[in-house]
């Protein structure tokens, strides 16, 4: 991180890839280490929840969304739903996306992400990840 004091935001594949160790894990975990500059939209929350409770279960999600819980939680207002309507038309982003980008965006904060949906926008951190090719005899 370029300045130790900047306000960041972790995408739901951030949080992933850290909790899980994935292949992106040593690319996010500047970004947990001071914890008190993470803001955490409650849509990532949602989503954290969601994933894990699909691919473990109901408890690890729990505990999962308690470590967000040591960053700074943001609920969604009525100024970052209008900045994400705003964001989304602009960027052609989902609903989600535009809510995770417009929090970090009401919070003057980075956002750092290996969502390809957020690629080249600005104040973002993007990470490239290498997507598996299936072959045709793989389908």
């Amino acid at each position: 991180m370029n300045n130790p004091l900047q306000k960041i935001v972790v995408d739901t594949c951030g949080w992933i890839e850290w909790l899980t160790n994935g292949v992106l894990c040593d690319q996010y975990v500047p970004y947990f280490e001071e914890m008190t500059l993470v803001i955490v939209p409650t849509s990532v929350q949602f989503e954290l929840y969601k994933w894990v409770c699909r691919v473990k279960n109901k408890q690890m999600a729990l505990e999962a969304v308690a470590l967000t819980k040591q960053g700074m939680v943001q609920p969604l207002s009525t100024s970052i739903a209008l900045l994400a309507a705003d964001v989304c038309a602009e960027y052609k982003l989902s609903f989600a996306d535009a809510i995770i980008y417009a929090s970090a965006q009401n919070s003057q904060a980075i956002l750092v992400t290996s969502d390809d949906h957020f690629e080249g926008l600005p104040d973002v951190v993007y990470f490239f990840e290498e997507k598996p090719v299936i072959t045709e005899a793989q389908k």
